[in-house]
């Protein structure tokens, strides 16, 4: 468990170098939500909030972490800034935040082990918030997907399969663990926290040209980003103070009105499939839900492993021992809903997902590889259908 930086968040920001201490995980399993973490871009402060009556929020003692020992914290402009945000988690945002706030409660353990591996600043435990809502699911409308919304090239950079039946930026633990090593490259690159986290919202080549356009002589510091903010897309302007405004909320929940998170956790038994399978069909030789498997297998994009070789997989906790004996008396011709068709004389991929019920895209997606305008008689498709199994 992670020391220093760690207690309460709260209260006022002029003393923005004064408290310390920590917070604990809590864990907990609430129901995944999908507004509006399927949508991880956190809409623009368009208005005046009006009126603030949050106390500006007071950061630990930045002992053990270099991003709450930034002078920008202190600037006032800053603090409004941060402020405002705050309100608006507590206003139109509250009825999101909560989820957040849950979901993180499955993964923040995960999250403190990989900072304090690569000797990370503690407070980053808060960035998948204002990512993707801590939902290993998120989708952006740039098509950056997971708890630390990785881009495809980004995520292959880093070892990661990007697919259509299986997607690792979905994985929370081989995700966070690339999370850190590329937050620390950003931080090496730039010699600033705040311009490593631009950089990771905006792209670091963006930043780069920002920052040799405007400042190419200026020594690379966090105050340097506060006087090239005015460059930056506007996403990235506000994606600072959202991110403050979301750790000292997420410190502290219950002093900002919000309910403790839902007890729970993230724990499960590892197992292996041969070859194509339906989580259906592991659910059923787990003796689980389904719904249960595919949260503990969120990388898993369509409900069926990829045929034609093994896969790990995790079931709950405990049911691992018997997962074996209850796969096998499933027979083999049962294991998979369907998963190829046959092409017959004038079949298109339209013709073909009409059939079977499924998405244009879908299908397409399954099959990266076949040109839909060149289909051949008996080439084989894999249809992705995964209807749920009556238990």
């Amino acid at each position: 468990m992670l020391t220093g930086a760690r207690k309460t968040l709260l209260a006022g920001l002029a003393s923005a170098a004064s408290a310390c201490g920590g917070t604990t995980p809590i864990p907990g399993v609430p129901e995944p939500v999908t507004l509006p973490s399927i949508d991880a871009k956190a809409p623009a402060l368009d208005v005046e909030l009006g009126e603030l009556h949050l106390p500006r929020p007071v950061y630990p003692s930045a002992v053990d972490d270099d991003l709450l020992a930034s002078p920008v914290l202190r600037d006032p402009d800053f603090q409004r800034e941060v402020t405002r945000w705050m309100e608006f988690w507590r206003g139109p945002g509250a009825r999101w935040f909560p989820d957040y706030l849950n979901r993180m409660t499955w993964f923040v353990s995960t999250v403190d082990s990989a900072l304090a591996a690569r000797g990370l600043p503690p407070s980053l435990r808060y960035l998948p918030i204002v990512e993707s809502g801590y939902n290993p699911r998120a989708v952006s409308r740039a098509a950056a997907v997971g708890l630390w919304q990785f881009t495809a090239p980004t995520a292959r950079g880093f070892g990661m399969q990007v697919g259509p039946l299986v997607d690792e930026r979905r994985n929370p633990f081989l995700a966070t663990d690339a999370a850190g090593e590329y937050l620390g490259s950003l931080r090496a690159r730039f010699g600033s926290w705040f311009l490593a986290l631009a950089a990771y919202n905006a792209g670091p080549n963006r930043i780069a040209r920002v920052l040799d356009t405007h400042a190419p002589l200026a020594p690379r510091s966090d105050q340097l980003y506060w006087e090239i903010r005015a460059h930056l897309p506007r996403e990235t302007r506000e994606f600072l103070p959202r991110f403050f405004a979301a750790a000292a909320l997420a410190s502290d929940p219950t002093a900002y009105g919000f309910a403790p998170p839902t007890p729970g956790d993230f724990v499960f038994d590892e197992v292996t499939v041969p070859d194509a399978t339906t989580l259906d069909v592991v659910a059923e030789a787990a003796d689980s839900d389904q719904e249960e498997i595919e949260r503990l297998n969120p990388e898993i994009v369509r409900g069926i492993t990829p045929p034609g070789k093994t896969t790990r997989l995790r079931v709950p906790q405990g049911r691992g021992a018997s997962f074996a004996e209850g796969y096998a008396r499933i027979p083999p011709d049962e294991r998979v809903t369907v998963v190829e068709h046959r092409v017959t004389q004038g079949e298109t991929f339209t013709h073909i997902a009409r059939r079977y019920g499924v998405a244009l895209t879908e299908l397409r997606a399954a099959n990266p590889g076949v040109e839909p305008r060149r289909l051949q008689i008996g080439q084989r498709i894999t249809v992705p259908i995964v209807p749920r199994r009556g238990r």
